[in-house]
C-alpha cells in the first residue's frame, strides 16, 4: 500500500451493515509512502493505522 499526505484511507466494514470508515492521511511514517499512517477519521478522531487487506487509498477529491 502507498499513500501521500492528503489521500483518503477507506476501510470497508467487516460485517453486513457495518459502514465504511473514511479518513484523511495526515502523516506517512513508513518509507516511500508505506504504513503506518496517522489518519484523521471523519468523526474527528486521529490515530496511527497499519491498514489491513480491507483498506484502500484514494487520492484527494
Amino acid at each position: 500500500m502507498h499513500a501521500n499526505v492528503g489521500d483518503h484511507l477507506m476501510v470497508e466494514g467487516h460485517t453486513v451493515g457495518e459502514a465504511r470508515r473514511e479518513g484523511e492521511v495526515m502523516e506517512v511514517r513508513g518509507d516511500d509512502g508505506s504504513p503506518p499512517y496517522v489518519v484523521r477519521w471523519t468523526d474527528g478522531h486521529e490515530g496511527l493505522v497499519w491498514p489491513g487487506p480491507d483498506a484502500h487509498v484514494e487520492p484527494p477529491r
